[in-house]
């Protein structure tokens, strides 16, 4: 879709068209065939190009997909609508008012930012993008000023809040090096001399984040998310692990973490949630519960009462059986286990083809952890409470 073609779309025309490829059935060959009989097929095909990309942004933006725009770059790089209010909530929280997006995209963060009540203003180098969320900013109702421009010669002091969101791919796809992000580290580094937050990807090592400068995690209904980078009077911490649920939101800090240690397996074992994990706070988890860890490199906790947090998920521990393959494949016959989850950390197993070298039968189910404990390969037979 290019730029001409989507502005023809913010047309009452266009607008027709749109709403005809909404409530359109049929097979798409059908789909189109109906509709370039009062349209171009360019204009077709960018009416179902939206139409698709609004059910996809479902999953991101929940019910205002339905009155936004993206392009499928944009749409794949947004944050979740979820993360993002988190994010602007933050912002609000350090009385902040202003802010400049640098690196807007499709404007997911800016509609964020607005619907908090900030000021918020993005530049984008992509025409078709700055189009986009000025789209969006205005569908939704929302103020807000987009203008292209090269985020990188933008100067963010007259703003309260500075955020980036660089772009982690480069011409041979997504990378993992820093440098080849767009805006690159370099860059990033000296945004976080201000009062700042750039959005990075989670695998971030966490001593490339600079001294001073808060590193937060966010997994969103148990997935890993993103991770985020505060800093100036924005940092309030060293490392941050934030879990988002149904029931809510919950954070759990490096001053929450006295440590913990390496303890034999109880009664209850708990699977800390991957910010948790990334955030390096399973012992914040370990102390939370009153346990231990089942061996120093494993992201597993151990205890011998059942607790309910937000930042683990629980299991009853049934018994151990034997790790070898072959031993495990009787013990499991045995038991009449025929559907299995398996689970696992710090053991070089592929769960599927383990499963089906299993040849499992039995009317029951079971959940197994595959671990270390204390450096032993460990077999558990577990259930959630």
């Amino acid at each position: 879709m290019d730029l001409d073609a989507f502005r023809w779309l913010l047309t009452d025309d266009g607008q027709a068209l749109l709403a005809a490829a909404s409530d359109a059935s049929g097979d798409e060959l059908s789909v189109q065939a109906r509709l370039r009989r009062d349209a171009s097929p360019e204009h077709v095909a960018a009416a179902l190009t939206q139409v698709g990309l609004r059910r996809r942004a479902v999953a991101k933006f929940d019910e205002r997909a339905e009155r936004m725009y993206f392009t499928p770059d944009g749409l794949e790089q947004a944050t979740r609508a979820s993360v993002a209010d988190h994010r602007a909530a933050r912002l609000v929280a350090a009385s902040a008012r202003t802010m400049i997006d640098l690196g807007c995209g499709i404007g997911g963060d800016l509609v964020a930012a607005a619907s908090a009540g900030l000021t918020a203003a993005g530049v984008d180098l992509d025409p078709l993008r700055v189009a986009v969320a000025e789209a969006n900013l205005a569908a939704l109702g929302l103020p807000g000023a987009v203008t292209v421009a090269d985020a990188t010669l933008v100067d963010p002091t007259p703003f309260d809040v500075a955020f980036a969101d660089p772009a982690r791919r480069s011409a041979r796809g997504r990378t993992w090096s820093v440098e080849d992000w767009t805006p690159p580290w370099s860059y990033v580094e000296r945004l976080l001399r201000h009062d700042a937050c750039v959005k990075v990807a989670p695998g971030i090592p966490r001593d490339l984040v600079p001294a001073g400068v808060e590193a937060e995690w966010v997994s969103d209904h148990g997935e890993v998310k993103e991770a985020a980078l505060w800093s100036g009077r924005l940092a309030t911490t060293a490392r941050r692990a934030t879990v988002i649920r149904e029931s809510g939101l919950a954070t759990l800090t490096d001053e929450d973490d006295p440590g913990a240690d390496v303890r034999p397996v109880g009664p209850f074992l708990y699977e800390p949630d991957g910010a948790v994990v990334r955030a390096g706070l399973v012992t914040a988890v370990a102390a939370g519960v009153e346990g231990g860890l089942v061996d120093e490199h494993i992201a597993y906790v151990t205890g011998d009462a059942a607790y309910r947090t937000p930042f683990a998920r629980g299991y009853r521990v049934l018994e151990e059986l034997p790790y070898r393959e072959k031993q495990l494949k009787a013990a499991l016959r045995e038991r009449r286990i025929g559907v299995l989850t398996i689970k696992k950390r710090g053991v070089s197993v592929v769960p599927d083809e383990l499963r089906a070298r299993l040849s499992l039968r039995g009317d029951r189910t079971a959940t197994l952890v595959l671990t270390r404990v204390a450096g032993h390969g460990t077999a558990l037979l577990v259930e959630p409470f």
